[in-house]
């Protein structure tokens, strides 16, 4: 009887800890000359009116306030089907299954993943409050390379 009630503990235990909750940000290691801003939309094959605002308004977003940025590569923007077998690789990095909006923020080569998802749901159609807010995280990040 103590067998099977230590059993039934670990495996409570074990299920805790395997599902423990994803960072906002990740670090990892790249190219050390490096330092730089990725935007990346991932999104499916089949996409909703929101999914398609975040792509939109996150295009607007850098084409209006960070033109200089883009031209200079300081910032990237890539829009990403998870549904490619071309990206698996790099959805699986972001841990991306569907809509998700990350900023790969590069610093001398180490990586620093921000997931802006949730925020761009919730902002996604609303142009203005979505743009305020994503330019201010740019500005922020940019202020760090």
């Amino acid at each position: 009887m103590k067998t099977i009630k230590f059993l039934t503990a670990m495996a409570i235990i074990l299920a805790f800890t395997s599902c423990k909750g994803q960072n906002e940000s990740k670090t990892t290691a790249s190219d050390q000359a490096i330092s730089k801003i990725e935007v990346l939309d991932f999104h499916s094959t089949h996409r909703c009116m929101t999914c398609n605002a975040i792509e939109a308004n996150t295009n607007f977003t850098l084409n209006t306030y960070f033109p200089n940025e883009l031209k200079e590569s300081k910032i990237t923007f890539q829009v990403i089907n998870v549904d490619k077998e071309e990206n698996e690789a790099i959805a699986e990095k972001f841990q991306a299954a569907g809509t998700s909006l990350f900023l790969n923020v590069i610093k001398n080569g180490k990586e620093k993943q921000i997931d802006m998802t949730d925020f761009a749901f919730m902002k996604g159609n609303d142009q203005e409050a979505f743009s305020k807010e994503l330019k201010a995280k740019i500005e922020s990040e940019l202020k760090t390379l």
